[in-house]
């Protein structure tokens, strides 16, 4: 066959080995990401969950199991802010449709009773379940939330219990389910010169259409109301008073928390 007829080989060059070791890294390394990620990461993605309201501050550790200091604030251009007395410990746990939570703290959840928190996510739906427990949580804390608790500046005590309560966003709604029961023990307030001024309850209560109760346990100033959530809104009508003869040590207190009509302060929401 003449020179000229004869096909010319084709010319094929090996691919680059740098290109399959710099894969072979990513590959391995990604797993270590993961599992290794730091808990800042954790701590940013709540902080802009919240709006800045909540914070992890000091984070260490992994996003799968960390600690931190929580912290509540009034937001972004706000300049009140309070810290919870030592740290809150996680441990996140992956599942095949969500994660389960485990969650103590060295003020308010022992380690021998966690808050625990299962969360799974479907098609176009999430849903968080607590599990039944009880914590408790200073109520000065709630002074870093801004107005008007700022103002108002509680002291005492907050026992949260849970029963059977979930919580589902579904289709742009939120539903709840189960029970939250929420008592203010041993309350006082900067604004009053009784201490403690009441204990209180705040139950709301799931269902088709939530419901909201406040009642007084016991206490000089008297703390009553209800509420519904209807759709996102919460309308919540609520009165307070004193009882005879604590009227001038409350008067201060009544005129901030809601608007007066005679001896009454009409609280309302919505």
């Amino acid at each position: 066959m003449p020179r000229s007829l004869r096909p010319t080989p084709s010319l094929t060059l090996p691919r680059a080995p740098w290109r399959w070791a710099v894969a072979g890294v990513c590959l391995g390394a990604l797993p270590a990401l993961v599992l290794w990620a730091p808990a800042r990461w954790l701590a940013t993605g709540v902080q802009q969950a919240s709006g800045g309201q909540l914070q992890l501050q000091q984070a260490r550790g992994t996003v799968w199991n960390g600690s931190a200091r929580l912290v509540l604030t009034g937001g972004a251009d706000s300049q009140d802010q309070a810290a919870l007395p030592g740290r809150l410990q996680w441990q996140l746990r992956p599942a095949w449709n969500g994660l389960s939570a485990r969650l103590t703290a060295d003020c308010c959840i022992p380690a021998t009773a966690p808050l625990q928190v299962r969360v799974a996510m479907g098609l176009g739906a999430v849903r968080a379940q607590v599990a039944d427990g009880q914590s408790q949580w200073p109520a000065a804390a709630l002074a870093g939330l801004g107005t008007p608790w700022n103002t108002v500046q509680p002291q005492g005590r907050l026992q949260l219990r849970t029963q059977a309560f979930a919580l589902q966003w579904a289709a742009g709604r939120l539903q709840m389910q189960g029970q939250v029961q929420l008592d203010a023990l041993g309350l006082s307030s900067r604004l009053s010169t009784l201490r403690p001024m009441g204990s209180y309850r705040l139950q709301v209560q799931g269902g088709g259409a939530p419901t909201l109760q406040l009642s007084t346990l016991e206490g000089a100033l008297l703390l009553s109301g209800n509420g519904q959530w209807v759709g996102k809104r919460l309308r919540f009508t609520g009165e307070a008073s004193a009882a005879p003869g604590r009227e001038a040590a409350l008067a201060n207190l009544l005129n901030i928390i809601g608007r007066r009509s005679g001896a009454r302060s009409i609280i309302t929401v919505g």
